[in-house]
């Protein structure tokens, strides 16, 4: 097991390692190209005397700041677990994309006004074969960098590289309405460049806020992924003797870095060394699997020694599937000695916990009115 250990601690290194260096990698190549980007629209905008250009170059500034902060943040995020945060600074991640979010929207913000600023008193614009041949590559450029940093995002499950990339395509399509403005100025004499400003600042700051929501989601805490828990309850189930899995509760700490507890439910004739076994063989069969920690397996027991119990087990299950809140019976045991049913039940949040447990305990005792009624209820936390 000290093998396993050290093994499974030296690749957990080697695979952070190989993704933080495509990170920064990637955000260096956006921020070189969009400093470079930003200077010549500046210069062009200047110029020209067009505020959407040089709105354009802001906005490509605050894109190559966004990759500073992303470096920093994975940077930060891989800092081996101390004494202070013994399961890692993974978390800073969502932050630094807190960060990038941000100035995303003072940049939208602040684009906005200038904009309408130059609605109210406008300037006449004056755009040379030059500038126009320069937004032009820009468009281009930043489509080419939005594809790649997306996909480097993706692979790397980064959520500020996926956003960043995602926001560079956003910056393309801007750009080309900069550049459509420019050419209808040209060829009419309209002037729509202060009128596409406000567009492109209603566009940042949307983008700004989308960003920010699915990072708090992730702050917040949301629905574990349905294809990795129904993974985990299928290898944990595979098992000789485990009749379900339930409960399974994942605790993100950065990306890749799940940290899960789950109940597992046995037969009532396992012994204690039978089950301490099991559930070690469960976490290393887990994490090799899926790469979650299993920091904790609970233990239903089922009845196996009579059939009175399965008949009982069989009449409750039916009640409570006779309700569509109740999404899962499980946990189920009959003490019949003592008379007492015990089990749990998933119930949506389409129903008070406190509603629902009245309703189930009633029913069950007019069928048994003999038997204590003990229900836990569990939320509806993973498919």
């Amino acid at each position: 097991m000290e093998i396993d250990d050290k093994e499974k601690t030296e690749a957990a290194k080697e695979q952070a390692g190989d993704r933080d260096s495509v990170i920064i990698r990637t955000s260096i190549l956006g921020i070189v190209a969009n400093v470079f980007l930003s200077a010549f629209k500046a210069a062009v905008g200047i110029l020209s005397n067009s505020i959407a250009v040089v709105l354009d170059a802001v906005n490509n500034l605050s894109d190559a700041l966004s990759s500073v902060i992303t470096i920093v943040g994975t940077k930060l995020a891989s800092r081996f677990p101390d004494k202070k945060h013994p399961l890692g600074y993974g978390r800073i991640e969502y932050m630094s994309a807190l960060l990038v979010a941000a100035i995303i929207l003072y940049a939208g913000a602040t684009s906005a006004v200038e904009s309408v600023k130059k609605i109210i008193e406008p300037e006449k614009a004056d755009y040379s074969a030059v500038s126009l041949v320069i937004i032009a590559s820009s468009v281009l450029v930043k489509l080419l960098l939005g594809f790649y940093v997306r996909h480097q995002g993706k692979k790397t499950k980064s959520g500020a590289l996926t956003s960043s990339g995602s926001d560079a395509l956003f910056d393309a399509v801007l750009s080309l309405s900069v550049l459509l403005s420019a050419v209808i100025y040209l060829l009419t004499g309209l002037s729509l460049e202060a009128y596409v400003g406000v567009l492109i600042s209603v566009f940042i700051i949307k983008a700004g806020i989308e960003m920010m929501k699915d990072t708090l989601d992730e702050v917040i805490g949301k629905r574990a992924d349905s294809e990795l828990t129904k993974k985990i309850k299928k290898l944990i189930t595979a098992e000789e003797g485990v009749r379900g899995a339930y409960d399974l509760i994942l605790n993100n700490y950065g990306t890749d870095r799940n940290y899960a507890s789950v109940h597992v439910e046995l037969p009532d004739s396992m012994t204690v060394d039978q089950v301490d076994v099991l559930t070690r063989k469960l976490e290393m069969k887990v994490y090799k699997e899926t790469g979650v920690i299993l920091t904790s397996v609970g233990v239903y027991s089922y009845n196996t020694k009579d059939d009175e119990s399965s008949a009982i087990r069989e009449k409750v299950l039916g009640i409570v599937k006779a309700h569509d809140w109740a999404i899962q019976l499980h946990g189920f045991y009959v003490d019949l000695q003592s008379k007492i049913i015990r089990f749990d039940v998933v119930m949506s949040f389409e129903i008070k916990f406190s509603e629902g447990l009245k309703i189930l305990c009633d029913e069950i005792k007019t069928e048994f009115p003999a038997y204590k009624v003990i229900i836990a209820p569990d939320v509806d936390i993973s498919d």
